[in-house]
């Protein structure tokens, strides 16, 4: 086994469990469809994780062309998973029954989860200059500029609790990852 496969086992247990959190959230709404009161926002950006997390593993496959692994890079992949992990779980508590539903839950943990976004943008950028910078190259100004633009985006999510900003955000957001998707996502070379 080498490092890569060494590395992607561990983070493939954490993106698994990440894409488990939101199934079991998905399948809590329809076991008990009168529980909890659901949003259609919320659950907007459940699925926006739920493809965001099945393409973190997707594009890192690229991370097999590294050849020599430090500690560094390891923890730093690790923690990117971690992160991933936790964007999936702050949209599934464990009890929302402080709550009189998903549309006040999410509002009150806005911050968290747009918070953790952006950290999320700017730490893929990291991720992927160190598959290398031809890579990085390669994925033309495009790139950066959209990372900076969905931070933004991103932000007004983060400082606004009103629902017309909430949408705003979320349409906005699956828009460009849904151009991106068509674009960018045949092959993984």
């Amino acid at each position: 086994m080498g490092m890569f496969e060494y590395v992607v086992v561990l983070t493939g247990v954490v993106i698994g469990l990440a894409l488990t959190h939101l199934m079991q959230g998905v399948a809590r709404i329809i076991e008990q469809p009168d529980r909890v009161r659901v949003w259609w926002v919320h659950l907007g950006w459940v699925g926006y994780m739920f493809v965001n997390a099945v393409f973190w593993w997707w594009w890192e496959f690229r991370l097999r062309l590294i050849v020599s692994w430090s500690f560094q890079l390891y923890a730093f992949v690790l923690g990117y998973a971690f992160l991933v992990y936790l964007i999936c779980a702050v949209l599934f508590p464990s009890d929302v029954a402080a709550f009189r539903g998903y549309k006040e839950y999410f509002i009150a943990r806005r911050r968290w989860f747009f918070g953790m976004l952006i950290a999320w943008l700017a730490i893929d950028l990291l991720d992927t200059w160190a598959k290398g910078s031809t890579y990085f190259a390669s994925l033309g100004i495009e790139y950066p500029i959209a990372q900076a633009g969905l931070a933004l985006v991103c932000l007004l999510g983060f400082l606004s609790p009103r629902e017309r900003v909430q949408i705003l955000v979320l349409l906005l957001v699956i828009a460009y990852q849904a151009s991106r998707i068509v674009r960018f996502f045949d092959v993984v070379q």
